[in-house]
């Protein structure tokens, strides 16, 4: 400290008492590093106090009495300057044990750098989902043709044909009778289904070719949907997407081509989330779709989706008339 190192020589006459009913005797007063040392004139060490606990038991009179904190040794100075130095030294020390100490301030840059690092891990996603609330219905329609676009690099062009298309829309205003959804049907690499921010979904040209009955296309577009009403399809697509497409969009309200291209890359590959079969069978129920058939596509020995299985409506209805159906079959071979 700058004050103890100014005066750590300064020497003082004093008058010492070691209790309050001992004799007073004539002592000299030096300051040190850290303590104040107390001597007989001949230079032999009665005590020592320490600065930090040393109080003024008169502040504001003359001549001065100090106390090693507590009321049983007093020492009464006359000399100004040394009373003045020890006031600075006493005054210096009080700052410095009122502002922060060092562990507290090392546990304060910790909390910062622990909030730091908590920014760092919350703020990408909750920047994202802020980006993704402001994305409105034309601009989803409007990203969902992009994304369907880039799908093309990838996946091949849709699937179309005259009878193949009026069969997805029958398909679609059977399973979604409020409207809004689209089927799409891709030629490759796609394996089950995904859906996109316009509301579309896309189907593996695999769920129309390779069974025997439109109930299981039926069972995971259903389940497809529930996917997309769990979460906001748009922020789904930011958080798989490098950090900055979140705040391209948010700064300029469009998507770079090179985030459309990964996005549509992502939702052809990803594997789909699982879907629990309480809400999957309670929507079959609702559109009176068979379930067993699409049980039997997960599993077909049926151990894993015995829920599925048994657990469909007593009274299912046709999803596609057989002439649909065998349009549909074909759809990506005309």
């Amino acid at each position: 400290m700058t004050v103890l190192k100014e005066y750590q020589r300064l020497e003082a006459e004093a008058i010492w008492r070691a209790t309050p009913d001992a004799q007073r005797r004539d002592v000299v007063v030096s300051i040190g590093k850290a303590t104040i040392t107390i001597a007989a004139p001949n230079g032999t060490a009665l005590t020592h106090w320490s600065l930090p606990a040393m109080i003024r038991l008169n502040p504001g009179e003359t001549p001065a009495l100090f106390g090693p904190g507590d009321d049983v040794e007093t020492l009464e100075i006359a000399e100004p300057e040394m009373i003045a130095a020890i006031d600075r030294v006493l005054a210096a020390i009080q700052r410095r044990s009122t502002t922060t100490p060092w562990a507290w301030r090392l546990g304060r840059w910790g909390l910062l750098a622990a909030g730091l690092a908590a920014a760092i891990y919350w703020l990408p996603g909750a920047i994202t989902a802020y980006t993704a609330s402001l994305v409105p219905e034309s601009a989803r329609v409007q990203i969902g043709a992009d994304l369907l676009a880039e799908t093309q690099r990838v996946a091949g062009q849709p699937c179309q044909s005259p009878g193949g298309d009026r069969a997805l829309e029958a398909l679609a205003a059977r399973l979604f009778p409020d409207g809004g959804t689209r089927l799409i049907v891709l030629p490759s690499t796609l394996e089950g289904t995904a859906h996109l921010p316009d509301g579309s979904l896309l189907v593996s040209h695999k769920l129309v070719e390779d069974f025997e009955t439109p109930e299981v296309l039926a069972g995971f577009a259903l389940a497809e949907k529930l996917r997309a009403s769990t979460s906001d399809p748009m922020a789904r697509l930011l958080e798989a997407s490098p950090f900055r497409a979140a705040l391209a969009l948010l700064s300029t309200g469009h998507l770079r081509k090179i985030d459309k291209q990964r996005m549509a890359e992502w939702l052809v590959v990803r594997p789909p989330d699982p879907v629990a079969d309480a809400p999957l069978l309670a929507e079959m129920h609702a559109r009176r779709v068979d379930s067993e058939p699409y049980g039997r596509a997960l599993d077909i020995s049926g151990e894993a989706t015995a829920a599925l299985i048994s657990g469909g409506p007593y009274d299912p209805e046709p999803v596609l008339g057989d002439t649909d159906w065998i349009a549909l079959q074909s759809i990506c071979s005309e």
